[in-house]
């Protein structure tokens, strides 16, 4: 089941897990940060004595503030924008941090389209190429809407939240996200107490403009050549649909090994204290020095 990342403002960029994060991969000579948002997972471990960082992100914005962070660290990072299923032929790597999801960062930036919480553009777009989330909205037919409703969001409701949406855009297109968060509400009702209605419907036309599952299939099986032998890869996902993915590939690829039986979860503490985190699963595994 998806999971609510408690989108709202004044969060700021906390990364999550972090010890576990340095647990698992500290002190090592190479290690690749697939997913660097704002460099926290990235300085943490180039201060755990990782000898060398490369860091890779889709979001332009991400690179950029993540640079100015890691600045200190001079040559020991190398930053690029880029898809984690397009990162290029590096090296081998000793290391391998996926945080999936959307950042806090992009959440508070109304501009950016992904909270139903806050009226901007209806964009969705981690990158700067593709179709955004408005042309899904509006150009998709009533029944690939339901489609990506119930398969990106596992949204019961998925057919009446596409019948409303078509209905909706015939009087005038859809144009910002708190437009769409009013039609979806309208077709889903919205129970006291109980997470916000267009939750799902958000998560789900998040996925599919950035096309994150997709992006994440296609870059496990690259990750795990490109580990050293003994060289880990570790992922925090944040909902079922993700762990899955996870779960699955670590399960049935045969040159690693599990080193998480169970996916690790934040403490108490943690959950509390940054609200993004409480959602996150960290699963963890090794390459085989002998396939």
């Amino acid at each position: 089941m998806p999971e609510d990342h408690g989108e709202g403002p004044g969060r700021g960029h906390e990364p999550v897990m972090v010890n576990e994060v340095v647990h698992y991969l500290g002190g090592r000579r190479r290690v690749m940060d697939m997913t660097l948002g704002a460099g926290g997972h990235a300085e943490a471990l180039l201060r755990s004595g990782v000898g060398e960082l490369i860091g890779i992100d889709r979001d332009p914005a991400a690179v950029e503030l993540a640079s100015h962070r890691l600045a200190p660290f001079g040559s020991k990072c190398a930053l690029s924008v880029a898809r984690f299923s397009d990162a290029g032929d590096p090296e081998p790597v000793d290391g391998i941090l996926y945080d999936l999801g959307v950042s806090s960062m992009q959440l508070d930036d109304p501009a950016r389209g992904f909270s139903y919480r806050t009226e901007g553009p209806l964009d969705m777009r981690m990158g700067s190429g593709g179709p955004s989330a408005r042309e899904l909205v509006n150009e998709s037919s009533e029944e690939e809407l339901a489609q990506v409703f119930w398969d990106f969001g596992q949204e019961r409701r998925s057919r009446n939240v596409a019948r409303a949406i078509v209905r909706a855009r015939n009087r005038a297109p859809i144009e910002t996200t708190a437009e769409l968060a009013s039609v979806v509400a309208g077709a889903v009702g919205r129970r006291r107490g109980g997470p916000h209605p267009a939750r799902r419907t958000f998560q789900a036309l998040r996925l599919a403009v950035n096309r994150e599952l997709e992006e994440l299939a296609a870059s496990l099986p690259q990750a795990s050549e490109l580990l050293t032998p003994g060289g880990r890869v570790l992922v925090i996902s944040y909902h079922s649909l993700e762990d899955g993915i996870v779960k699955r590939f670590f399960r049935s690829a045969r040159n690693l090994e599990v080193l998480t039986k169970k996916p690790i979860r934040p403490s108490p503490e943690e959950s509390a204290a940054n609200r993004r985190a409480r959602s996150a699963k960290l699963r963890a595994a090794e390459r085989r020095s002998v396939e």
